[in-house]
């Protein structure tokens, strides 16, 4: 089986989580500057098999879109222009941000590290990618 990889994209910084080749497990992958994404998953890509590109969603609680919404949607259209045989899927990203934040302090990180806000979006990738690997 190939991977799945999840992106939390964002303005300055994505985070990436991939599963294992058997799509059991979530793993945080890193965190890039968002120019970045595009070169890294060329490479990414040519190493590793991956059958499908989740990415984080947007949306204000009552589903309309909030101010990151539309650099999400543009980055979609890169993506499937650049990835063309990849299929990609939204997935909801609400409080994924916020849960990261909680399980960082939960799993004992020092305070320098939680500080540090790629490690925010990576874990916050991880944790979309297990929520969609326990729902399907």
């Amino acid at each position: 089986m190939a991977r799945i990889i999840c992106i939390d994209y964002g303005g300055k910084r994505t985070g990436l989580a991939v599963t294992d080749p058997l799509q059991i497990i979530a793993t945080s992958l890193t965190t890039i500057e968002t120019k970045e994404l595009i070169p890294f998953l060329k490479k990414y890509f040519q190493e590793e098999q991956v059958e499908l590109i989740l990415i984080g969603e947007p949306l204000n609680l009552d589903d309309t879109d909030t101010h990151a919404t539309p650099l999400v949607r543009a980055a979609i259209i890169k993506l499937q222009k650049e990835f063309p045989a990849i299929p990609i899927r939204k997935v909801d990203e609400r409080y994924t941000s916020k849960l990261a934040s909680r399980a960082m302090v939960e799993m004992g990180m020092k305070k320098k590290d939680r500080r540090v806000k790629g490690n925010v979006d990576m874990i916050a990738a991880t944790m979309m990618l297990q929520e969609f690997l326990q729902q399907r």
